[in-house]
């Protein structure tokens, strides 16, 4: 009986890494900025973080559960991209700073292929505060004008010299 519950601790972070994925297809089903939406979009979130850290507590880490990761990470942002930007009238300083965020988890990537010779994604706390600060920017949209949303996530305000829409 204790076989069991330890071989259950050890997949734990694997499951939750499968709960992004389908609740990113989940994503799909429900209409954009609805409860239901933000409920499943937070889930995804919440999994994200929690996985590795399971992993680790449980030394069930693996190439197979980092993979999983990867795919699971690159799944919830295409279901929730998918979802978002057709309603998004974003200004031109939120697509550059959004380039920005995407070129930091570009070079982390690059880096840790380089350094690992094989696909990889470097943790650096830069990547994990972009990945935070993308991650946020849907869940401030219903209250709050996309330039303040865009604000509260690393991008200028408008009216700044850099940070003027046109």
């Amino acid at each position: 009986m204790r076989q069991k519950g330890g071989r259950m601790k050890k997949r734990l972070a694997n499951l939750l890494t499968g709960l992004r994925i389908l609740c990113s297809g989940a994503l799909m089903l429900f209409p954009a900025f609805s409860a239901r939406f933000y409920l499943t979009y937070l889930l995804c979130g919440l999994s994200d973080m929690a996985d590795g850290a399971v992993a680790r507590k449980t030394d069930s880490a693996s190439r197979f559960g980092a993979r999983l990761d990867t795919a699971a990470d690159l799944v919830f942002a295409a279901a929730a991209l998918t979802k978002l930007l057709p309603l998004l009238h974003l200004p031109r300083w939120l697509w550059l700073w959004t380039a920005a965020i995407a070129a930091v988890k570009a070079a982390g990537l690059t880096w840790g292929t380089v350094r690992w010779k094989r696909l990889a994604s470097e943790h650096t706390a830069l990547n994990k505060l972009t990945g935070l600060a993308l991650f946020l920017l849907p869940l401030t949209l219903s209250f709050a004008d996309i330039r303040y949303s865009g604000g509260c996530c690393g991008a200028p305000p408008r009216g700044t010299a850099s940070g003027r829409s046109r």
